[in-house]
């Protein structure tokens, strides 16, 4: 069976071919600037064959159409027809507390997907969006959901509660919901294979370290507590996100600076975080560059972050009565072989134990911690499209 994974974003189309038959992985690309100058398609096949066209792409229906040309194309495609895709999964952002695994795509869960989309406005819409193109141009092939929000439904209500009148949750659906979740599930799942062990009967934190970033209690097979809530700005400094902070903070600075919710909103989520703790940039690597020559704005941006880091992981810890093991993935946490070594050295006194040499060691799986290590400290690389991949085929395989 051959499944296509689609995110869909507001200008943008990331995909990836998969053969289930072996889990390989036959073509990945992106469409992007949709709707905008300079739009184009890049794709890469198993075998190394590159596509590359600049062309006028002014919507999502016309960018799908160029992702299906590409992917059947006579000299570089890896499929002769359309037909031969027989299921498509779409990564949705925001499920609410009404999806706690994918599904099939019907008329009932578009209306979900649509009605969840205030919560997720850049988002659910070019999610939606996605889906109704890929109906479209793929009337034969089965339409799944696969949510970010899902893996974390298992959280007790004394985790996802905010106290907030109580009224607000029943007439809104204000409560934390968490993200990343296919990410969490498959580097917590794979860590137990790591080890051994069923997951059901281990306790582990996954942070999921990109310019997104998320820490994940997983207990008993289960998602426990995560740090994203309401929206993915809660929690971890991140790229540009500023994570938590005091509430009271926002209507002070819209009073002081003069802006409205829209430009609040935008601070906080764009200009904020390592951004705008460095002045620097939003990417960790230059962040580390900029500290390195004496940067002191650039070294507090890294400390800080770190600090957000170790402090979930903590209280995790203490949530769940104990941890076996820490898991590092995504862009950062993948790569970042310094930053894990400052995270972990703090945390002797949960019996975490770093060996140097092991954590030398970017994008690949490998266990970093020491021998007489009491917590297991692993790099696992996230596979979010193998995740949606595998949901698709369970659902209609």
């Amino acid at each position: 069976m051959k499944i296509l994974v689609i995110n869909s974003g507001s200008s943008s189309i990331k995909y990836q071919l998969f053969n289930m038959e072996n889990e390989e992985v036959l073509a990945k690309g992106l469409v992007e600037r949709i709707g905008i100058d300079g739009s184009c398609l890049e794709q890469e096949t198993n075998e190394g064959e590159v596509i590359e066209i600049e062309t006028e792409i002014e919507n999502h229906s016309v960018g799908m159409e160029l992702v299906i040309d590409s992917l059947s194309d006579d000299e570089n495609g890896v499929i002769t027809e359309v037909k031969e895709i027989a299921a498509v999964g779409h990564r949705v952002v925001q499920g609410g507390d009404s999806f706690s695994e994918s599904v099939v795509i019907d008329d009932d869960v578009k209306d979900e997907i649509e009605r969840w989309a205030s919560l997720a406005p850049l988002h659910n819409p070019p999610n939606l969006m996605g889906i109704e193109v890929c109906e479209k141009l793929m009337p034969h092939a089965s339409q799944v959901a696969v949510f970010d929000t899902a893996f974390h439904q298992t959280m007790p209500e004394e985790a996802y509660m905010y106290a907030l009148p109580y009224e607000l949750y029943e007439k809104y659906g204000i409560r934390r919901y968490g993200f990343h979740g296919t990410s969490h599930k498959f580097v917590a799942e794979s860590v137990a294979e790591e080890l051994g062990e069923d997951l059901e009967d281990l306790k582990v934190i996954t942070c999921h370290l990109g310019n997104g970033a998320s820490v994940t209690a997983v207990n008993d097979g289960k998602s426990h507590d995560t740090s994203m809530g309401l929206t993915p700005l809660e929690g971890l400094i991140m790229g540009t996100r500023c994570g938590d902070i005091d509430p009271a903070a926002v209507p002070f600075i819209m009073e002081k600076e003069d802006l409205s919710p829209e430009e609040v909103d935008s601070l906080m989520n764009k200009e904020s975080g390592l951004l705008g703790l460095s002045g620097v940039s939003s990417d960790m690597r230059d962040i580390g560059e900029a500290a390195n020559n004496g940067n002191e704005r650039a070294e507090l941006a890294l400390k800080a972050f770190n600090y957000r880091v170790k402090k979930y992981i903590g209280s995790y810890a203490a949530t769940m009565n104990g941890v076996d093991a820490i898991v590092f993935t995504a862009g950062i946490g993948e790569n970042a072989i310094g930053l894990r070594e400052a995270v972990c050295e703090e945390l002797d006194y949960l019996g975490v134990k770093i060996d140097k040499e092991k954590n030398d060691v970017r994008g690949e799986i490998a266990e970093i911690s020491a021998d007489d290590s009491e917590v297991k400290v692993f790099v696992i690389p996230t596979n979010e499209e193998l995740v949606i991949a595998q949901d698709t085929e369970k659902l209609v395989g």
